[in-house]
């Protein structure tokens, strides 16, 4: 047990003062593996790749046609769209921000989109005041793809369940 120690290593992510990032030890498991060759090897990766979904935007969309590839009634080919999610996701965790904690005593701004065919995203940041500046941070993203009913909703219907 140590005390008083400026950043801490747990459960897969650096926490440091009011901002945690992605333990790049552990995202090496997905960052250094080449293209999946079965489905078990593609769950493994989406897996692993889905415990940081917070720090990736339009997570969802990114791997929607990855996911795909896990169905039972889809034949495991690597196609280009395939391979290009796979190696956006990669460079997305590599890059991953750093996400800040947040401060309930100050205003938060959501940013939502359902414009994508795919599924919903929304953006939670808050400006925070660092070293004396205002800076707008990310607090989390979120993401996920339309269930069937909602894929034939219109415009205002769908912006309104980004907010739900």
């Amino acid at each position: 047990c140590n005390f008083g120690q400026q950043e801490l290593v747990a459960l897969g992510h650096k926490v440091s003062g009011l901002s945690l990032l992605i333990d790049q030890n552990k995202a090496a498991a997905v960052l250094q593996k080449p293209v999946p060759k079965s489905i078990k090897e593609m769950q493994y990766v989406l897996g692993c790749a889905s415990y940081y979904r917070n720090h990736i935007e339009n997570f969802a969309h990114i791997t929607s046609s990855l996911y795909k590839l896990c169905s039972k009634d889809v034949v495991f080919e690597i196609t280009k769209e395939r391979r290009d999610a796979y190696e956006r996701i990669k460079h997305e965790l590599a890059n991953a921000p750093v996400l800040i904690l947040p401060e309930f005593e100050l205003p938060f701004k959501l940013y939502i989109d359902a414009a994508c065919s795919q599924g919903l995203g929304a953006a939670l940041h808050e400006r925070q005041i660092v070293d004396g500046e205002p800076r707008e941070g990310v607090i989390c993203y979120i993401s996920r793809k339309w269930i069937d009913s909602e894929a034939r909703y219109g415009a205002t219907q769908t912006e309104c369940l980004c907010l739900v």
